[in-house]
């Protein structure tokens, strides 16, 4: 057993080493791969194969700058206007929102490439963007990472956590770190029985966690997306939390805490029942990573960017352009 393990790991040494010997090649050296596969004593799909791998471990990082003023003008005047590290996606007017988010993920999860860092604690909100980043993380060794949940994933027809723990697990997975799940339910039916749990010693740990965060992952939550919200799809909000949060002028959430179009979370009867962190304890993260894709999450988006949730932005060109307008 010993034995074989050991020449599957010298069998993997030897096939970054040789995807990572084509890619200097290739975008360095600037060999062509006719060149490289006699290099190399090997054919030109092999080539083409090893380069392909050098991309999907993160080998290498491929960066485009455009020479079009548009996209960097948005993140310029995002930046100004909203006091965050911007990036704007080129995604097509017609793309449907799949799509939309999709390309979105991408480029969020490329550059969480350069935000993940060795022993950070790192949170992570559950939701259908998030798991949609886990999705397209790039490996990168990031030794004694650990990805924290944000909010409790259980309600009254699952316990929440398979989804969840997907999520962290691809997360963990992708830095070589350990995921923390967060085993309590979504929304308390009680504020009373929360602040029981909150004085909980296992309870208490995972808050400790959150407290000592150096980066969070989150998007905004919305009831009238086009791709849906899962606190909003999942049966997590009866039709009477649905009502009340209207009548509150709530337009999103982040990890399951309601806010208004002014950015204000104060004085909504759910949020003394949810188990996702209070805002303060979010704004002392150094950098927390806002992703929204579509224009149907606009005013959620706003709403986050006025509670002062967001460090750094990763947006479609059409939010952008919305948000600038």
């Amino acid at each position: 057993m010993c034995k074989d393990g050991r020449v599957e790991e010298l069998l993997d040494a030897r096939a970054i080493q040789r995807a990572l010997t084509a890619a200097h090649l290739y975008y360095v050296q600037d060999r062509t791969m006719e060149a490289i596969a006699r290099e190399l004593g090997t054919s030109r799909s092999t080539v083409s194969r090893l380069l392909t791998q050098a991309r999907a471990t993160g080998i290498v990082d491929i960066r485009i700058r455009s020479p079009f003023a548009a996209p960097q003008l948005l993140e310029e005047n995002l930046a100004e206007r909203f006091g965050v590290a911007a990036h704007v996606v080129p995604v097509p007017d017609d793309a449907n929102e799949v799509e939309r988010l999709e390309r979105v993920s991408v480029a969020a999860a490329h550059l969480l490439g350069d935000l993940v860092g060795e022993g950070m604690t790192i949170g992570v909100a559950w939701g259908s963007t998030t798991a949609a980043i886990s999705r397209r993380l790039a490996p990168k060794p990031a030794h004694g990472t650990t990805f924290v949940q944000l909010n409790g994933s259980g309600n009254t027809h699952t316990t929440g956590l398979l989804y969840a723990s997907e999520i962290l697990s691809r997360f963990a997975a992708a830095y070589g770190g350990s995921a923390q799940q967060f085993p309590v339910p979504a929304f308390f039916d009680d504020p009373r029985t929360k602040s029981a749990m909150w004085r909980e010693r296992s309870t208490r740990r995972i808050l400790a966690m959150q407290a000592a965060m150096d980066l969070v992952v989150f998007s905004t939550g919305s009831a009238d997306s086009r791709v849906p919200s899962h606190v909003y799809s999942g049966g997590y909000l009866e039709a009477q939390e649905l009502s009340s949060l209207e009548a509150e002028g709530v337009v999103g959430d982040v990890a399951t805490v309601f806010f208004r179009a002014d950015g204000s979370s104060d004085g909504i009867p759910l949020n003394e029942r949810a188990t996702g962190p209070r805002f303060d304890v979010l704004r002392a993260v150094p950098r927390r990573l806002c992703v929204v894709s579509g224009v149907s999450k606009l005013a959620s988006l706003q709403g986050a960017l006025a509670a002062g949730l967001a460090t750094d932005l990763v947006v479609d060109e059409a939010v952008a352009r919305a948000l600038t307008e």
